[in-house]
């Protein structure tokens, strides 16, 4: 398949806004599906780090979204000429915090679009720069990247890249098993509607996938979750998550970390069922 981004790379610093107000009732809905022992922040109290994809949605109608479920135009991305999509990893810088009770505004910037090859083919990597400010000012920035990639045939098998071993000496260590309850209800409180996360025979016998895949930022909060458990009190000033392989909802998967010598970082992964890494992860903290 030959594919010419120069038109969509001249649409590159188109940007959109929209406005939210940061509620109780959806952090409830999170600390439910995650089973965490955190008490609800009340009005003016921060909330979690990776909370905020709990506001500011996207809200496609049916005539937006594809086959797949998910929206392929009324976003800032230009309609891409690759039907499938998968989380690639974000950069988040937090600034300040976000409260309950905020009113929030968010600024998504197309920043960048790449054609590589990949394992499956070509694929073409977007990013979209998100500014969320709230009334004290800027308080997160995430360079959010997605991996765009050609279709499969009905009944292939969709490509699983294997990766490196993930380490074994960590002194942070989590099993999580994710369950089809579980994805289907970070869709519902995310407003995430592409059919990989929820609907089993779409995602098996037309995308090729053994199971139900485990959402980016799914595995991204299990990453959040457990450095703020391993380090308490500590404020996390950058987080950047790089994807490499997809998890899915047929076996558990392991979530571990360490801090950095100096005491001032941590480093985490996801590990598949087979030990090798699902994703990678580096932090710094105040």
């Amino acid at each position: 398949m030959t594919v010419d981004i120069q038109p969509l790379k001249k649409q590159i610093g188109r940007k959109i806004e929209d406005e939210d107000v940061v509620t109780q009732a959806p952090i409830k809905a999170m600390i439910a599906t995650f089973d965490r022992p955190d008490k609800v922040p009340a009005e003016g109290e921060p909330i979690a780090p990776g909370w905020h994809l709990l506001y500011l949605h996207s809200y496609a109608r049916p005539a937006q979204l594809g086959k797949d479920g998910a929206a392929f135009t009324g976003g800032v991305l230009p309609e891409i000429p690759m039907p499938r999509r998968m989380y690639a990893g974000s950069t988040f810088t937090f600034d300040g915090d976000i409260r309950v009770g905020d009113k929030l505004r968010r600024e998504i910037e197309f920043s960048d679009i790449q054609l590589r090859q990949g394992s499956t083919g070509n694929l073409i990597v977007t990013t979209q720069t998100r500014r969320i400010f709230t009334p004290r000012g800027l308080a997160l920035t995430e360079a959010a990247n997605t991996v765009f990639r050609e279709e499969v045939k009905s009944g292939t098998r969709s490509g699983v890249p294997v990766r490196d071993a993930a380490p074994n000496d960590v002194p942070w260590r989590r099993t999580i098993t994710p369950s089809s309850v579980m994805l289907f209800r970070y869709s519902a409180i995310t407003f995430n509607p592409h059919r990989i996360h929820y609907d089993k025979p779409y995602c098996m016998e037309v995308e090729g996938y053994p199971g139900l895949v485990v959402h980016g930022p799914f595995a991204q909060q299990c990453l959040f979750d457990l450095l703020r458990d391993s380090m308490p009190g500590r404020r996390i000033k950058t987080f950047t998550v790089r994807a490499r392989a997809p998890l899915f909802d047929n076996a558990p998967f392991d979530v571990v970390g360490r801090p950095t010598p100096d005491g001032n970082g941590a480093e985490l992964w996801t590990v598949t069922p087979k030990g090798t890494i699902a994703a990678q992860a580096t932090a710094t903290l105040a």
